[in-house]
């Protein structure tokens, strides 16, 4: 499969949410046809001919180079997500094509320093997940926070199918909607640097059919890179949590993508009571958190 669709549609989106006057351009008269810039008006701020930017639009992007591309990430006044995201997108339709394959990033093991890093984290909830958010490793108290993740019969922990299959998100998470936004932008960055991953289609496809909350925020091509924020739970077991989080890159030595994600509380808050009280129930022997074994497939 190529990926000039996805080229194609996140350029025209992009285009779209930026007037003539946010570009610095003096309105061009007459009626607009399409919201955002024109076209032309991207090929001048870009310094390239409006033949060539057409060109572009319509996916190929193969050859372009690096400088070209910078200097259409800045006529668009793309983020660092999203230049990322459009340098992934030119990365992948240089690659040779060649049958979907499937993704090793469930299948390569995790290594037991990690394991043993994440275990020694009792105060804090942490986990690792995959780019396409199945959580491979995760010590107790993440787990414990993220049960109802755990409860479900595909036995694979993942946020997309949580959040947009599982009614109990609804009340999991309080503010659903940005939650579900940016697990939805997530997956899309995910796509633009792995568009042969046969997995991750296959999820995005899934939660296509099913979901038309999910149809909606994947048509709108925003992508995120996820590396601190707060959170909020309403968790079944302790109530409300009030969280902050960073996520950290692991570096392996295959091509999978694996991302460290350490929750804490504030010192002396509520939420700091609550995780001690959630690390207390986690730690009883009858819910002691069945977490991916290391070495283990999780697809």
């Amino acid at each position: 499969m190529d990926n000039r669709s996805d080229i194609r549609d996140f350029l025209t989106t992009r285009r779209a949410r930026i007037s003539p006057e946010q570009a610095g351009l003096l309105p061009g008269g007459g009626r607009r046809r399409v919201p955002g810039l024109r076209r032309e008006e991207v090929a001048v701020l870009a310094g390239v001919s409006t033949d060539w930017y057409t060109r572009l639009e319509k996916g190929h992007i193969t050859g372009v180079s690096e400088d070209v591309l910078e200097a259409v990430a800045r006529a668009l006044q793309l983020d660092e997500a999203e230049r990322t995201y459009l340098f992934d997108l030119a990365r992948a339709a240089a690659r040779p094509r060649g049958p979907q394959r499937r993704s090793s990033s469930g299948s390569a093991p995790i290594e037991p320093r990690v394991q043993w890093m994440l275990d020694s984290m009792t105060g804090s909830a942490a986990f690792v997940a995959d780019g396409r958010l199945d959580i491979v490793a995760t010590n107790s108290l993440g787990w414990a926070l993220h049960a109802p993740l755990f409860d479900n019969p595909r036995g694979t922990a993942n946020f997309a199918r949580f959040q947009f299959l599982d009614p109990r998100a609804r009340d999991f998470y309080p503010d659903w909607a940005g939650a579900a936004s940016v697990t939805v932008a997530l997956l899309r960055t995910e796509a633009g640097r792995r568009p042969h991953d046969a997995q991750l289609r296959e999820l995005v496809g899934e939660l296509s059919t099913v979901s038309e909350e999910f149809r909606v925020r994947w048509a709108a091509h925003d992508v995120r890179i996820h590396h601190n924020g707060a959170k909020q739970f309403q968790h079944p077991v302790v109530g409300s949590l009030d969280l902050t989080y960073r996520t950290l890159d692991l570096s392996g030595d295959d091509a999978s993508v694996r991302r460290l994600t350490i929750y804490t509380a504030e010192p002396g808050s509520p939420s700091e009571d609550a995780l001690k009280l959630l690390a207390s129930w986690a730690a009883t022997a009858d819910v002691q958190a069945p977490r991916p074994a290391p070495g283990a497939r999780t697809d």
